[in-house]
């Protein structure tokens, strides 16, 4: 069995967020780590491959840096990792983010794909269903528990305070809470085999059946209109009231934003 993880290198949001001038985000000035529901993700391929034995290779696409994380998921466990880096494909929203990596996937034997729900730098939930379109696939979305039977995947798919118990043929892609597992640590062992590794990277000319129009800024139809740092809240409004009346003051604003 394969199993294809795509994960993503997202800003450490506690250091602080720096722009460029066209309003994306200024990678590499910002610290770095592994999005989260992508490292469930690769837990979640680990797992399957302690029991099954199965070939995990992790892709991810973005700056020369963004081989920190695979270095990682390969101390973790992973087999491989691929990165997908160039000039043309930066300021990718997620169609062109989307159409990058299925046609790295077109390159790569899979049975199972792996995304996370979505990355904590856009939180936009639309780059693995995205690539369940480019390439044909079933996608089962939300998954809070992922098991093999046989040729099939049966995921638990979280919906609002219940679950969906869903299955399918593979080949599929799943994408993954951060809540399906919690992610295991590399192993000392793991970070020096991680090192020694070979990254195999690919540019441009290595994607298949993919059109430069839908590729890098230009190929992005999503276009940023502003950008900002956190955006400071005011104090309020503050009053001194007895018990009684506060429960009633409280009581009121809520009925005015129709909270209650």
């Amino acid at each position: 069995m394969k199993i294809v993880v795509c994960v993503k290198q997202v800003p450490d949001t506690k250091g602080g967020v720096k722009f460029n001038p066209d309003g994306t985000l200024d990678r590499g000035a910002m610290l770095a780590i592994m999005n989260p529901d992508d490292k469930a993700g690769l837990e979640a391929a680990l797992r399957i491959k302690d029991e099954t034995g199965a070939e995990v290779t992790v892709l991810t696409m973005g700056l020369p840096k963004a081989e920190e994380v695979l270095r990682e998921a390969i101390a973790m466990g992973a087999d491989k990792g691929i990165l997908v880096t160039d000039r043309v494909l930066g300021g990718a929203d997620t169609w062109a983010t989307s159409t990058t990596l299925a046609g790295a996937l077109r390159n790569l034997d899979y049975d199972l794909i792996i995304t996370g729900r979505q990355a904590i730098d856009g939180d936009t939930a639309q780059v693995g269903p995205q690539i369940s379109e480019h390439l044909d696939i079933p996608v089962i979305s939300y998954a809070k528990d992922i098991k093999i039977e046989g040729d099939c995947v049966v995921v638990q798919r979280q919906y609002d305070d219940r679950y969906h118990v869903l299955k399918a043929k593979m080949p599929c892609l799943v994408t993954a809470l951060s809540e399906l597992n919690e992610p295991r640590y590399m192993t000392p062992g793991g970070i020096f085999d991680a090192y020694d590794a070979e990254i195999t990277v690919w540019g441009r000319a290595d994607l298949k059946d993919v059109d430069d129009a839908n590729l890098g800024l230009s190929g992005s139809p999503t276009k940023i209109a502003k950008a900002s740092d956190k955006v400071r809240k005011g104090a309020g409004e503050k009053v001194e009231l007895d018990p009684d009346e506060s429960v009633n003051y409280i009581m009121g604003k809520l009925k005015e934003k129709h909270v209650i």
